[in-house]
């Protein structure tokens, strides 16, 4: 009842504020957060190429984790007020720290999988009852864990039939380069790194298991009710970037290859190509009919439930938090309200 409550008074202020200012001379700050070297964080390192930030008034200063969990610890913190994240630390944030998810930043359902070596490929694909007593490297609460457990799920397996190992993702590369664990769960651009260094092939990923997987865009609940304009801006500013780089595919690639090796990570073209052609991502309408509760539960409340379920089944929580007290489509409706803003975000 009290998130409920939050949520509403937030989405009150938002609706009651005035217009953010597309043109604005002075800038207001506004802490960032995302993980680097990942896909659907290249629209914050564009969008500081581009200039936009400060067309929009902001002036973003960013914070970077290695994962999902210790950047929702942060909040509690206030280290950040808005960003990316995965979808299962956008629950757990919910439950913990009552964040907000006001977008989402692509489907990376295709981007968290099971690697398997090309030696062991073909008799684990034959019969996966080999990977009884096996040992899989995975970090836990995350999307790659969902991902991970939902491929055991649908070879007849459970997390008990097998050994999880926890480790950070540069942990996971390091060890079954060096010839440990069966199968490792990663998340792109982790997986190509393995399809180099360990020989490594997609054995299962979400999409193959029937779960989506999706990124979510993040913000602290009382910063977007303290600061609406600020939290319309930032979120008008990340879509700017998406609508950009469906129509700029060339130039794309060539900021994600410098914003990658910002992060230590570097990718032969064709795997940055790869990034953008399995990992769809949703413009401002788009998000708007993600977010759609007028037939009732909307596509992402349905999204975030299985991943609330994921979190219960692993002990991580007791009790998953209702979508409709963290999920909100104001922030985005306050974008399409305004026509600079609106034009602004879709790029026009």
């Amino acid at each position: 009842m009290i998130r409920r409550t939050l949520l509403a008074a937030t989405a009150a202020t938002l609706l009651a504020a005035p217009p953010a200012p597309v043109a604005a001379q002075a800038t207001a700050p506004i802490k960032v957060s995302y993980q680097p070297s990942l896909y659907w964080a290249v629209p914050f390192f564009i969008a500081s190429e581009k200039g936009w930030w400060r067309e929009v008034g902001l002036a973003p200063e960013f914070s970077t984790f290695a994962a999902g969990a210790p950047q929702v610890a942060a909040l509690a913190a206030r280290a950040w007020d808005a960003g990316g994240t995965g979808s299962a630390p956008a629950v757990l944030g919910a439950q913990r720290f009552g964040m907000l998810t006001i977008g989402i930043t692509n489907d990376e359902s295709r981007g968290n999988a099971l690697v398997a070596r090309r030696a062991d490929l073909e008799r684990i694909r034959a019969n996966p009852q080999v990977l009884r007593g096996q040992q899989i490297l995975l970090t836990t609460n995350s999307t790659g864990e969902y991902a991970a457990l939902a491929c055991l799920q649908s070879w007849g397996l459970t997390r008990r039939d097998v050994t999880l190992v926890n480790l950070g993702q540069a942990q996971i590369i390091s060890a079954f380069t060096a010839g440990n664990g069966l199968l490792a769960g990663v998340w792109a651009p982790n997986i190509y790194t393995l399809q180099e260094r360990a020989q490594g092939e997609v054995i299962c990923d979400g999409k193959q298991a029937g779960a989506t997987v999706p990124g979510a865009i993040v913000a602290r609940a009382d910063w977007v009710r303290e600061h609406p304009d600020r939290a319309a801006a930032f979120l008008a500013v990340y879509l700017r970037s998406i609508a950009w780089q469906r129509a700029n595919r060339d130039e794309t690639i060539a900021l994600m290859r410098r914003f990658y090796v910002q992060g230590g990570v570097t990718l032969d073209d064709r795997y940055l190509a790869t990034e953008i052609d399995t990992r769809p991502t949703f413009t401002l309408e788009e998000q708007l009919r993600l977010f759609d509760r007028a037939g009732g539960r909307s596509t992402v409340d349905g999204w975030l439930t299985s991943l609330g379920e994921y979190l219960v089944s692993t002990g991580t929580l007791q009790q998953a938090p209702e979508p409709a007290s963290f999920v909100t489509d104001e922030v985005l409706k306050r974008i399409a309200a305004d026509a600079r803003l609106r034009a602004f975000a879709e790029n026009r």
